[in-house]
């Protein structure tokens, strides 16, 4: 279970990073940061947080609405980034991830004196120190929270995008590989919000054009 540990090693403003979609086919990826200001939160909140992939669909909606609550109650942050479908194209996935990353630090509207970061890569030319943890989702609570606050609004993306294209099933599928989305990939075709340099998409890509 997450605790303080790793953020009380560091003086002054903390921020976990955390992303999500690196994996899909389809959409952005999308990256969380949080600082937590206030450690005294409520406690459904600190005894819910965990790596999102352990806790169900509803409880991370749960816990999601808890932390934008405990930002206006002023006793955290969050800043969230994006990188397109065409920057992920453009970059690779890691650097857009990168890119991410740093935008969603640059979106918390305080300056973190340290970032500490999901996994085993560290971006460079970051808008602040910052450490990698690796599970840190797992570990750390400020990581668990943005890890929480990048998958709900990844999958309420997703399924806003599912309304502009019903054919592929992002609103249960987030973009991965699933056989609907294979299904809808060779009925409809290729959009824009597909990673055109995903092995996959590009195989469907050369299908179409045979």
């Amino acid at each position: 279970m997450p605790d303080f540990q790793f953020e009380n090693m560091f003086d002054g403003l903390v921020a976990g990073v955390d992303e999500a979609g690196r994996g899909p086919w389809a959409g952005p990826v999308v990256v969380g940061a949080v600082v937590i200001l206030d450690k005294n939160l409520d406690e459904a909140l600190l005894k819910g947080l965990d790596d999102s992939k352990k806790l169900s669909a509803k409880k991370r909606e749960h816990l999601y609405d808890l932390l934008f609550a405990a930002q206006q109650n002023g006793q955290l942050k969050i800043g969230i980034g994006e990188a397109s479908a065409a920057e992920i194209d453009n970059l690779n996935i890691l650097q857009a991830t990168f890119e991410a990353m740093r935008r969603a630090v640059k979106a918390l509207n305080v300056q973190p004196d340290m970032a500490l970061i999901d996994g085993n890569q560290n971006p460079k030319s970051f808008p602040c120190p910052s450490q990698t943890v690796v599970k840190g989702d797992g570990r750390v609570y400020s990581i668990a929270a943005a890890s929480i606050v990048a998958k709900v609004y990844r999958d309420r993306l997703m399924a806003a995008l599912a309304l502009k294209y019903p054919y592929y099933g992002f609103e249960k599928n987030a973009g991965y590989g699933t056989k609907a989305h294979i299904d809808g990939l060779h009925r409809y075709g290729v959009i824009s919000e597909h990673r055109k340099s995903y092995r996959p998409i590009q195989e469907i890509l050369l299908q179409k054009s045979a």
